[in-house]
């Protein structure tokens, strides 16, 4: 079930509705990569040395590899499926307010299209980057060791995740603050207080689930 959640600190309001998901039957190189834990560059040099089978975009660099062939390729090479049976993707929350992330955690794991880890600072966020590998970073803008300014740079400085989406969350980021974030590699903002249906179809969004 989603849920219809206004977020205000330490006050929440509820409201059931409707879920939807469906399997993924086509995935880039950086997806590919993430669910066979290896480089996006190993998946790369496998599609074009023809080890891994697909496509590419017409008029474009990007390619494309279909659900079969990463089967395929998967078990060419001994690579567990339990990431790609799964079908979720992963999210990493990064906040220090433990309401906030238990909230979070709770409502996207209850969803059913979603693996969620947690990290409560900057450093943390680094080893759960590398370790987990994430689709999608949701980052409170203001942790205790930096801001997500400095976090959206570092991410974006590492090709390793040249696809790992960035969505900032905060209530006391200025119009300022909030066009340098997205310049600085988010993909989008949201404000506290906000409603967690809203944040549900912005991550949606930004992962293409639609």
């Amino acid at each position: 079930m989603d849920q219809a959640i206004w977020v205000t600190g330490n006050v929440a309001v509820i409201f059931k509705g409707k879920k939807m998901g469906k399997m993924k039957e086509l995935y880039t190189t950086g997806e590919a990569a993430d669910i066979c834990n290896v480089s996006q560059q190993t998946i790369i040099r496998c599609f074009d040395a023809g080890r891994l089978q697909g496509f590419r975009v017409p008029g474009s660099k990007f390619r494309r590899i279909p659900r079969e062939s990463l089967v395929k390729f998967m078990r060419e090479n001994d690579i567990p499926l339990r990431n790609l049976e799964s079908g979720k993707k992963k999210i990493l929350i990064v906040d220090d307010d433990p309401e906030i992330v238990e909230l979070l955690v709770d409502v996207l794991s209850r969803d059913g299209r979603f693996d969620v880890r947690t990290a409560s600072s900057g450093y943390d966020a680094g080893l759960a980057t590398e370790q987990f590998r994430p689709d999608l970073i949701i980052l409170d803008y203001m942790l205790p060791d930096v801001n997500g300014n400095v976090v959206c740079q570092t991410i974006r400085r590492n090709s390793e995740y040249e696809n790992t989406r960035i969505i900032i969350v905060s209530g006391v980021v200025n119009q300022s603050e909030i066009e340098g974030l997205l310049k600085a590699g988010a993909e989008a903002f949201v404000k506290k207080p906000f409603k967690i249906t809203e944040l549900v179809e912005k991550i949606v969004g930004v992962l293409q689930l639609q």
